[in-house]
């Protein structure tokens, strides 16, 4: 894109700002910002003032589930379906690992957070141990894809070289960065900037993944493997199971499209997304989205009827995910404190939330899918999120959970 191209694009939607400073830039400074002015689609209403839609919920109803004991009469032949798609090279796995460990006091990729007691135990070495339990059943290595944001790319690749991959195959390991969307002005609609060559860009949340391989040329990888399905998990999961025979055999036989790994919820307030459906189709309605009719209702057998909370843990068929490429997925708006720079290029740290970040979520994504296997796992096996210093879904909570699992502290 060219200047006298940049300006006539950023006029037509009222964003000319972004180019304010051009002239006092380097050539090198003024090629990035050009870059960064490429990739907006500026058509989309987050950038014009206050134009952007909430998003609009359907008719929630409660989806059943695989549950243990149906999962454990037939775990078998499962586990023989599951194995068999591993050793023929048709699962892939896809580790989101673009966040920071801020919230743990932590200013590194969360995966590199130092989980251990005793000896140095990284959230991803437990990751990867966990995974390397079905390669080395299966005898086979899983294609495993990380993705990483803009902010942790470097450090994280160097990391993980420096351990060696914690054993697995590096030649099996892909790198792919998270896409960004640019924040806004909540007054205003005009994207905000912080440095005269830099729009302030966050990751685009954890609906873009897929997206995200596209653009950075995963699906031919995928496509000359032969992947056939990806199982996408997060990084805060230190019990995470991967590339799970059971769940994999499990999805297969069902004929779903997709799958999702859930908990039983401990009580009906647990702040947690629980997979539904919504207008018939699969779908996650969040804890806050939940009327107290919602939350309380029990079945005929007196379980609450929404109670399989997600873990962010799916399995999807990669040809149903190619199919949400050409789709518009709905942008969740956060309200934020945003540094920037002003116009005449004061920096600014607010005091109050001033705008507004944009994200997709993989519920979405779950949405358009045709159908979704609703798989039960063991809460106190497969799920210990390391979310907050201390409390609930902390440091402490998972390392209990770990050693309650037999893993050395």
């Amino acid at each position: 894109m060219t200047y006298d191209e940049a300006l006539i694009y950023l006029t037509k939607h009222h964003q000319e700002h972004l180019l304010r400073f051009y002239e006092t830039l380097t050539v090198s400074q003024q090629e990035s910002l050009l870059s960064q002015i490429a990739t907006l689609d500026l058509d989309r209403p987050q950038f014009t003032a206050g134009g952007f839609p909430k998003q609009k919920r359907g008719k929630f109803e409660p989806l059943g589930a695989l549950t243990l004991d149906k999962i454990a009469a037939n775990k078998e032949k499962y586990h023989a379906i599951g194995i068999e798609a591993i050793r023929s090279g048709k699962v892939g796995a896809v580790l989101l690992a673009g966040g920071q460990g801020s919230r743990l006091g932590f200013p590194h990729p969360k995966g590199m957070y130092n989980i251990g007691k005793t000896r140095e135990l990284y959230i991803f070495q437990c990751l990867i141990q966990n995974l390397m339990q079905v390669t080395d059943a299966a005898g086979v290595f899983v294609p495993l894809f990380i993705m990483t944001s803009e902010n942790n790319d470097a450090e994280t690749r160097a990391f993980l070289a420096e351990h060696a991959y914690f054993g697995y195959q590096a030649d099996r390991v892909y790198f792919f960065r998270q896409e960004t969307e640019p924040a806004v002005d909540a007054k205003t609609g005009k994207i905000l900037m912080s440095a005269p060559d830099q729009i302030v860009l966050s990751p685009n949340g954890n609906g873009g993944w897929f997206s995200s391989m596209q653009r950075a040329g995963m699906l031919d990888v995928t496509k000359k493997l032969g992947i056939e399905w990806l199982n996408v998990f997060a990084v805060d999961n230190v019990l995470q199971q991967i590339a799970d025979p059971v769940f994999i055999g499990a999805t297969i036989v069902s004929g779903s499209a997709s799958g999702g790994k859930v908990v039983s919820k401990a009580t009906p307030d647990e702040r947690v997304g629980v997979l539904c459906l919504e207008d018939g189709k699969p779908s996650i309605v969040e804890y806050y989205e939940m009327t107290d009719e919602m939350r309380t209702r029990r079945d005929s057998d007196g379980n609450l009827a929404y109670r399989f909370g997600v873990i962010l843990n799916y399995l999807f068929r990669v040809e149903d995910l190619k199919r949400t490429l050409n789709k518009d997925f709905p942008l969740h708006i956060a309200h934020k404190k945003i540094p920037h720079m002003t116009e005449n290029g004061t920096w600014i740290e607010p005091e109050e939330n001033n705008g507004y970040k944009f994200e997709t979520l993989v519920l979405d994504m779950v949405h358009m899918q045709d159908s979704c296997l609703a798989f039960e796992v063991e809460r106190a096996k497969e799920f210990a999120p390391v979310k907050n210093p201390d409390g609930v879904d902390s440091v402490k909570t998972a390392q209990a959970l770990l050693e309650q699992n037999g893993v050395l502290l």
